[in-house]
């Protein structure tokens, strides 16, 4: 079930590896880069292309994560308007309770 369809601010990723570069922009020195794999909210199955993100959660290979996906925001939570990024991991999920869409 896709209840996300339209909404493309926030999604939910798994963790799938580590993004490892020597020589980057400025202003993504000292910052973690994870490649995540967009998942469905209630079977947590892959969905659509992985992206690359800036890690702001301490989040590692494996962890279900909330990934703000839009460049506006991405670049407010990070506090740098000139970093050049898309995506920012602004939580790890420890549980995700889906309710009932009958009630």
């Amino acid at each position: 079930m896709n209840r996300m369809k339209g909404m493309n601010a926030m999604i939910l990723c798994r963790v799938v590896g580590d993004v490892v570069s020597t020589i980057k922009n400025a202003h993504l020195r000292g910052r973690k880069l994870l490649l995540v794999q967009p998942v469905e909210l209630d079977t947590e199955t892959p969905r659509g292309d992985e992206l690359i993100a800036v890690d702001h959660a301490q989040a590692g290979e494996g962890d279900l994560v909330l990934v703000n996906k839009e460049g506006g925001g991405a670049r407010m939570l990070l506090d740098d308007k000139k970093i050049p990024v898309q995506a920012v991991i602004v939580a790890v999920v420890d549980d995700l309770d889906i309710m009932d869409e009958e009630k």
